[in-house]
């Protein structure tokens, strides 16, 4: 009888526990040293090695670039919560996560993302993953840093279509995130933009995936690879195959501009990319050498999905310099860009080792619910159109 009583009991909800107040998590994320500031600061053991100069193309020990990191771990937690968060949207049906999927690699399985009211954007959703090094952001590199790159998806009318003022209406009528900002930002007497560009960067900045197998290797664990993969890396490395002149080890990517021509989805025009950006001839349809880093995840592949799998990208490359470019248009093709004539057991091969570069080890938790009191919506939630209430369980960062 008491046995039943107690049941009963437990049943009953409590008054206030849906209220429970969300609090930003103190803690560094996984991989990162906490100084006694409490700023959090990347641990690598790529640090002990020496920088790309003088190291060779493609070398196994050389360091990263710099990176952006020393925030502090709440405001990395407030961005993380600020990205699951439909509220940034305008019509509050996106969120950050509903093109940048951390179960897709950060992108969203789609060579054109889906905007507000199901627009269909130009290109595909970059990966996420290591953004904390790169100098350029975008496809078109028109972004120099983590913060002038949020607002681009925030504003732009095809993908979540808000507007500055907007953005601060919906964040400033929110009590929960009142009190997150101030936890996030001691001493702000109230949330600015600012403040939420810095707490997107950090969550962002985050984001490292540097624990591979290919790392292993790379660190000296010869058996993290099979003979096959050990065979594609001697490919990609190679100064007839060429990728890692492009695709520079450790971040797979020179971070550079290059005009390959990549053919555009079928119907589609031309795609200028980075001439955009920067107003010049030389960069007509050329986009930001993406890293290679979780590029398993992240089909389809190029700007805009062309190519569904990895096996049909490297083939792409060996098919000859300009072999996809449309007989009316005129490219500055990258040097880089030839035609190696590799046999098609060596493309295999190639395949074999990108799949080498998966790490998702401090793929970041999402959250069960957001301070707006909406849904947290990843890119399963947004395709599906499912924009309920948010569940009422606690959370746990």
């Amino acid at each position: 009888m008491i046995s039943r009583l107690l049941l009963t009991l437990a049943l009953i909800p409590v008054p206030g526990f849906a209220e429970t107040p969300i609090v930003l998590s103190t803690q560094c994320p996984p991989g990162f040293e906490q100084l006694d500031n409490g700023t959090c600061h990347l641990v690598t053991r790529y640090d002990q090695y020496d920088s790309l100069q003088g190291q060779g193309v493609g070398g196994t020990t050389t360091a990263l670039p710099p990176r952006r990191d020393g925030f502090s771990a709440r405001q990395i937690d407030l961005g993380r919560y600020l990205f699951f968060d439909p509220l940034l949207s305008a019509d509050q049906t996106l969120s950050c996560a509903s093109c940048h999927d951390p179960d897709k690699g950060f992108g969203d399985g789609l060579g054109r993302s889906i905007g507000i009211a199901g627009t269909e954007t130009r290109r595909g959703a970059p990966t996420l993953w290591n953004s904390a090094f790169l100098r350029r952001l975008f496809w078109d590199a028109r972004a120099s840093s983590l913060e002038a790159q949020a607002q681009g998806p925030l504003y732009a009318p095809d993908e979540m279509g808000n507007t500055p003022q907007g953005l601060l209406t919906s964040l400033r009528g929110s009590p929960a995130y009142a009190d997150l900002f101030a936890q996030a930002f001691p001493g702000a007497e109230r949330i600015e933009l600012p403040m939420v560009y810095t707490a997107l960067a950090a969550f962002e900045a985050s984001l490292i995936s540097l624990n591979s197998r290919y790392d292993h290797y790379a660190h000296g664990y010869h058996d993290a690879l099979t003979d096959d993969e050990i065979a594609g890396l001697n490919v990609f490395r190679s100064f007839v195959a060429r990728c890692a002149e492009c695709h520079t080890p450790p971040l797979f990517t020179n971070q550079q501009i290059a005009v390959i021509g990549s053919p555009e989805p079928e119907g589609l025009p031309l795609d200028v990319g980075a001439q955009q950006s920067f107003g010049e001839a030389k960069l007509r349809g050329g986009f930001k050498v993406p890293t290679l880093r979780n590029i398993a995840k992240t089909a389809p592949y190029m700007h805009s999905g062309r190519f569904a799998t990895l096996r049909d990208a490297v083939a792409f490359y060996n098919g000859g310099r300009g072999h996809a470019v449309p007989d009316n248009v005129e490219l500055q093709l990258h040097w880089h860009i030839w035609d190696p004539q590799l046999a098609e057991h060596e493309l295999d091969l190639l395949v074999a080792f990108l799949g080498t570069l998966t790490d998702e080890r401090f793929k970041p938790v999402v959250p069960e619910r957001v301070p707006s009191g909406l849904t947290p919506i990843n890119h399963s939630h947004h395709r599906a159109g499912q924009f309920a209430a948010a569940p009422q369980a606690g959370d746990t960062p």
